[in-house]
């Protein structure tokens, strides 16, 4: 039988994302919400922001782009993301957003992929934009700057503001109404999944998704607090998770206005920054990757601040360790709760509830209207309490792989199970995730789970972050590690102190006898996830050299 959540059912609205954060009823509050971090005299209120995705709307009517088309935004953050992800999704249209680090040949794959018809780009950014607009067949002049600041022409771009409409022409503008079906049907964005594992996809999410994943989110959040949703004291948050990514826009575009909360954004993350906006500021609620995480605990620059204000700590995007959970709640003297998602589950799946004190490491209940299976590699349901693939059914799966229907079809059930890609463990309606399906190293019919290694290693003073993969050698899978020691105990631990920790922790076939090497660095996407596609190309050339050295 699939697990089901323990949580009563929502009743879920089914209507434009537009029409859920701004209720036609209710009259936006003048409060300030999207702040600039580095100069708080700049800011958004909710009036002001429906003003502004009100004229992005009739503007983008107004240069030719129709609803249904893809606006692509390729930029850092700042206050005004929110306005074109809003305004965008509001008309209609479908927002997409790419990574500021990317590549021109990574940026040419989306806008060809997503078939952009319009382009938003920072100024800084704009030489790539623009060629990779020409590269995909962009028509010249749909390329626009797009920063917090009005900008003169660069490269042959006009500032996006020129096409805007004002204010009093758009007095009587209401976003379009959809109907139930339409809510279901109709795409939102296209965000693009981590890609650790090839080409990265894009991920078709509708109105309804978005909607349904805010409201589970919610109720998740208050669960086991000693008050409700609506009741709850004062917060405050720092947004500097990528709003190009679904972890940052759930909850800086979503549910900052449904909740009514101010969040600093900061344009990219500096720790001390981060450290300084949070004391200043009186920070309540972090959401934060597993990365800052361990910066928090093992950075000097962390004791150089006072972080009492903060109460919460959510933690996803990749996989945390109980003991690293544990040290930053006895540091922080916080709640600190790990959730679980995706992209294709437009964030999230499961989490711990607020107000619920867990050390076990845990991922926590599904969330409202959601049910799971593990499955054996024949297919079977898995005993409870042993690993199992797991496979997810709810309101906020996505529709559909952007233009893959072969993808869509590996990854989605005509019944609407979604096959995760991740390996987990439940206990009592408690979920656990052991790792990527993809990602376990085998070592002689045995599973390794590269994440149990590296919570290992962290554990192990010297060690300030590691990447652990399966290594080759002799046609012989085996656990292999790269690790970035603290500065000061560079040139003093050596690889036998960190092989003498590992056998105090893990069985034999958990030791890394495909060996360690130390680096300057462990590659990481900016939602914290691990770049294992690199790492195991690290590896694959240390085990060809390895291997032609025995010969």
């Amino acid at each position: 039988m699939p697990y089901s959540s323990p949580f009563p059912a929502l009743t879920i609205p089914k209507c434009n994302v537009l029409h859920y954060l701004f209720p036609q009823e209710q009259t936006p509050s003048d409060t300030p919400l999207w702040i600039d971090s580095k100069n708080t005299e700049r800011y958004l209120t909710p009036r002001s922001m429906l003003q502004w995705t009100k004229r992005l709307a009739v503007g983008l009517d107004r240069i030719g782009s129709k609803p249904g088309e893809v606006v692509m935004i390729f930029t850092p953050n700042h206050i005004f993301v929110p306005v074109a992800y809003l305004g965008i999704v509001g008309s209609k249209r479908i927002f997409s957003g790419g990574n500021p680090a990317y590549t021109l040949s990574e940026m040419v794959h989306q806008v060809t992929n997503t078939q952009a018809q319009i382009l938003l780009a920072h100024p800084s950014l704009i030489k790539v934009a623009v060629t990779a607009a020409k590269r995909a067949g962009l028509p010249e002049g749909r390329v626009f700057l797009f920063s917090d600041e009005p900008c003169a022409p660069i490269e042959g771009c006009r500032d996006w503001r020129e096409f805007l409409p004002s204010q009093a022409e758009v007095k009587g503008y209401e976003f379009p109404t959809l109907s139930e079906h339409e809510a279901n049907t109709t795409t939102a964005t296209v965000n693009f999944s981590s890609g650790t594992t090839g080409l990265s996809k894009g991920v078709e999410v509708s109105h309804f998704n978005l909607v349904a994943n805010t409201e589970q989110t919610i109720f998740m959040r208050s669960a086991n607090k000693p008050w409700t949703a609506d009741k709850r004291p004062a917060e405050r948050w720092v947004s500097f998770l990528p709003l190009y990514h679904a972890y940052g826009q759930l909850y800086t575009m979503m549910m900052a206005q449904k909740l009514q909360v101010p969040c600093y954004i900061m344009q990219k993350f500096e720790f001390t920054e981060f450290l300084r906006i949070i004391q200043d500021h009186k920070i309540t609620h972090l959401h934060l990757a597993p990365p800052i995480l361990i910066m928090l605990s093992k950075r000097p620059e962390t004791k150089n601040y006072d972080l009492s204000s903060v109460t919460d700590i959510l933690s996803g995007g990749a996989p945390l360790s109980k003991e690293l959970q544990n040290e930053i709640t006895k540091m922080l003297g916080c709640e600190i709760i790990q959730g679980w998602g995706m992209t294709e589950l437009t964030c999230a799946g499961t989490q711990v509830t607020g107000g619920t004190i867990d050390d076990s490491g845990s991922v926590g209940n599904l969330d409202p209207n959601c049910e799971a299976k593990l499955l054996d590699d024949d297919g079977n349901e898995v005993p409870e309490g042993q690993p199992g693939d797991l496979y997810i059914r709810g309101p906020q799966v996505f529709l559909r792989y952007w233009r893959n229907p072969e993808a869509t079809r590996e990854a989605l059930s005509p019944d609407g199970w979604l096959k995760t890609g991740d390996v987990a463990v439940a206990k009592k309606g408690w979920f656990w995730i052991v790792d990527r399906k993809k990602e376990l190293i085998k070592v002689n019919a045995l599973q390794v789970a590269p994440a149990e290694l590296e919570a290992v290693l962290l554990q192990f003073d010297p060690v300030a972050d590691a990447a652990a993969v399966g290594i080759t050698i002799d046609d012989q899978e085996w656990p292999r590690a790269y690790v970035v020691l603290k500065e000061e105990y560079k040139g003093k631990t050596t690889v036998e102190d960190i092989h003498k920790h590992m056998k105090e922790k893990v069985a034999k076939h958990k030791q890394l006898v495909g060996g360690i090497v130390f680096v300057d660095e462990v590659p990481k996407l900016p939602s914290g996830k691990i770049v294992r596609k690199l790492v195991k190309e690290w590896a694959r050339k240390d085990a060809e050299k390895m291997n032609k050295a025995k010969l």
